[in-house]
């Protein structure tokens, strides 16, 4: 019998690394989307609306940016983008520290998305690189299936498990100071995710031309597909 998922796919460390990094990072990025909208409206003042179109900037860096460093990537391997862009977004959400009652956007909110999507768009493409190149051609509609498994699956544990971890009960949502601190203990816990899934790359995710742990063909240097295959 033919298994859904080829157990051979994971005997590739880069296709294993990559994946624990996807679910570092995307448990991160679940918790951030979700509670900083809710933070924006609750603690900030913002309407539903303009909390939504705080986070635009994000979208912008990464349609604009994305490719590029997905060529980049071709250029030098996956591991340096796969290890700068968590630390730049957790740098972001360190930033996002400063956001709370009495906040702007221009001075507390834009500086934290905007270094929190540079982040985001440094290291989306490759890592998505480097999960299809770790796949043989016949296997990459699959080792893409796994990769976006992995990514919605822990975004989803991230929102479930989060509020909880950093202290958000119901009542919390009419008290904005209350809420804060909540959302400030829960980008903290985002960030270390974050610089959890760049050690993890650093470690385990190979540079151009270091292929000695690689299969056959796990060709590093190939671009990365088009950023759209992500979503």
């Amino acid at each position: 019998h033919d298994p859904l998922v080829p157990p051979s796919l994971f005997a590739s460390r880069v296709f294993l690394a990559a994946n624990l990094v996807t679910f570092a990072v995307y448990a991160a990025l679940g918790g951030v989307f979700f509670l900083l909208v809710l933070q924006l409206q609750f603690a900030v003042g913002f309407s539903p609306v303009a909390a939504g179109l705080a986070t635009i900037p994000i979208t912008v860096l990464m349609l604009v940016l994305s490719a590029r460093a997905g060529r980049l990537a071709g250029r030098i391997g996956p591991r340096i983008p796969m290890t700068v862009g968590p630390l730049l977004s957790a740098a972001g959400l360190l930033l996002m520290l400063r956001i709370g009652p009495g906040s702007t956007y221009v001075a507390d909110v834009l500086p934290a998305v905007v270094v929190f999507g540079l982040g985001l768009s440094a290291l989306v493409a490759p890592l998505t690189g480097a999960v299809l190149s770790a796949a043989p051609d016949d296997r990459a509609g699959i080792a893409s299936g796994v990769n976006n498994a992995v990514a919605r699956t822990s975004q989803l544990l991230a929102v479930a498990a989060l509020p909880a971890l950093a202290g958000i009960a119901g009542s919390d949502y009419s008290a904005p100071q209350v809420f804060s601190a909540g959302f400030h203990s829960a980008m903290l816990m985002c960030a270390g995710l974050l610089v959890l899934g760049a050690v993890i790359a650093a470690a385990l995710i190979k540079s151009t031309g270091d292929t000695s742990d690689c299969p056959p063909h796990c060709d590093l240097g190939a671009p990365p597909v088009d950023r759209r295959s992500v979503d």
